[in-house]
């Protein structure tokens, strides 16, 4: 990856930072056991750190890794699961590709053909692209929305859930931006989604490895 991310103020170098990010982005593991990890490696780094380098560096991660990717996969996996926000039930409509990378995302409060039919359009605007392959659960929205607008595209259906890579839903702060000690705990003001995908066998090129791939 060429260093055009700015690591100002950070006392570890971005090979550590990126590592961190890494981790916590690939594997289902609490911020503290990222900073258990990293204490075997004699890496004196706070949990509340690893969440301030996740919430700064993950997208900007994944933007680089998406931008480096020359070609495009035809399958296509579309799921909704249930969220609450505040104390109210929504639905998280997604879609992603056969390699995992999330394509679209909506939040709505209802789960019925409209909806299917918006994330459809949205995707298809955006990616200007036509899958070959949409593989969704049983819900009838998509068969319904699909045939709406008329998108000649093997639909197949599955009673199970579809494998996605993980998608984690952070706490964004201002503070991020700007320039701070490491182990400084910030509060937290709002929502962001940081995806960071792909895979890699080496510590000290992980991210340039997942551009290769």
């Amino acid at each position: 990856m060429k260093n055009n991310i700015s690591y100002r103020c950070h006392r570890f170098p971005p090979e550590i930072i990126q590592y961190a990010v890494w981790l916590y982005s690939k594997f289902t593991l609490s911020y503290r056991d990222i900073e258990d990890l990293l204490s075997e490696r004699d890496l004196d780094i706070s949990y509340e750190t690893v969440r301030r380098w996740v919430n700064k560096f993950g997208t900007d991660y994944a933007k680089r890794i998406r931008s480096n990717r020359t070609a495009v996969d035809t399958t296509w996996h579309l799921d909704e699961m249930v969220v609450v926000i505040s104390g109210r039930k929504y639905w998280l409509w997604r879609a992603v590709d056969g390699e995992g990378e999330v394509l679209e995302f909506l939040v709505q409060s209802r789960r019925n053909r409209r909806v299917a039919l918006r994330l459809f359009s949205k995707l298809l605007r955006k990616r200007k692209i036509q899958p070959r392959t949409i593989v969704t659960d049983k819900l009838r929205s998509y068969g319904a929305a699909l045939k709406s607008l008329q998108i000649d595209v093997d639909h197949q259906m599955e009673s199970i859930e579809t494998i996605v890579q993980k998608t984690r839903i952070c706490r964004f702060d201002e503070e991020n931006e700007k320039c701070s000690d490491s182990n400084h705990r910030v509060g937290p003001n709002g929502f962001s989604i940081s995806m960071l995908p792909s895979t890699t066998s080496s510590i000290s090129n992980d991210i340039s490895e997942l551009e290769k791939r």
